[in-house]
């Protein structure tokens, strides 16, 4: 007969027994930040952080659990008292109905007897005949394909998905808001896969995947763009026009003797961000290109500036 272990909620958060209110409540809010799944964290050591934190909070839960093994007042028989209301057997030395737990699991009766579950009359987890636990049904994972112009902006989408257990497809509206990033999460409560014996339904969580740009790049809410210059324009200095991602256009100022790879930045007219307020920066990449021709113009002025440079840009 198969047999069922009571998860050790203390040993779950990571706290003592005699742990007060304020340390479970700052051992679930350390390690929900770690396993939450919108954060990359594991999804079922998540739920078992939040049952535990559920039981281990609620003053009523924590002191059946601590007496009885379970928070579940439905499996508590009826009559039994536990420790601390007394010996239910008149007997001394015996500590009541954890003590019987604690011999279930040994596979042995309180005075060293096999039990017999039939006669116990079934309790629900403890593979007696009573009715099973609620089970909660399965989180679905989608991913949404979105470009990135709708990233930017924020947008809508029917999603269809199909849930197991149900016969035709549910149609919902995703409200993907501005400034979505790739790999973000959007969570709908219930619309996961079905409970089982009368359990809630899982969650659906849709994943983003923001479409590339030809232009464009994105790190958080921060824009990237390339800028192409000429080795006139970053040695002299230039004024150019730069298309920004909200259809805008900025007027960029290249400082005389710009290098290659300097990043310009213009504040405010990156993407919107999705947590807090404001915007995100446009950061300017100069791309000093070299030209792979010339005409006899060009080379002669060229010429003209290499014979002009007195400067060596070699230390060695």
């Amino acid at each position: 007969m198969a047999t069922t272990t009571t998860p050790d909620y203390y040993k779950t958060l990571g706290v003592p027994r005699n742990a007060t209110a304020d340390e479970i409540k700052k051992a679930y809010r350390k390690l929900a930040r770690t396993h939450h799944p919108d954060a990359g964290g594991d999804e079922t050591k998540f739920k078992e952080i939040n049952e535990a934190y559920e039981v281990l909070s609620d003053e009523k839960k924590r002191d059946l659990y601590d007496q009885y093994g379970t928070a579940n007042e439905n499996h508590i028989p009826q009559g039994w008292t536990g420790a601390q209301g007394g010996n239910p057997f008149g007997g001394e030395g015996f500590g009541g109905w954890s003590d019987i737990l604690e011999s279930i699991r040994r596979g042995e009766g309180a005075f060293g007897t096999n039990w017999d579950f039939g006669d116990l009359g079934g309790f629900g987890g403890f593979g007696g005949q009573g009715q099973p636990r609620p089970q909660r049904g399965q989180d679905m994972n989608v991913t949404l394909a979105v470009s990135f112009d709708d990233a930017f902006k924020g947008t809508e989408k029917r999603v269809s998905v199909r849930v197991p257990g149900k016969t035709d497809k549910e149609t919902l509206t995703v409200k993907v808001p501005a400034g979505a990033v790739d790999g973000g999460r959007l969570r709908f409560k219930g619309k996961g896969g079905l409970g089982e014996n009368g359990g809630t339904s899982g969650d659906l969580l849709i994943t983003t995947k923001i479409e590339p740009h030809p232009y464009y790049s994105r790190e958080g809410a921060d824009v990237y763009v390339a800028l192409p210059v000429t080795v006139a324009e970053a040695s002299l200095g230039a004024s150019i026009v730069v298309p920004a991602p909200d259809g805008t256009k900025v007027r960029v100022k290249v400082p005389a003797g710009t290098q290659d790879g300097t990043v310009l930045t213009i504040k405010g007219k990156g993407a919107p961000k999705v947590k807090g307020e404001g915007s995100g920066d446009l950061k300017i990449k100069v791309n000093v290109v070299i030209p792979k021709t010339m005409n006899d113009e060009q080379k002669q002025a060229m010429e003209d500036f290499l014979a002009a440079t007195k400067d060596d840009i070699r230390s060695w």
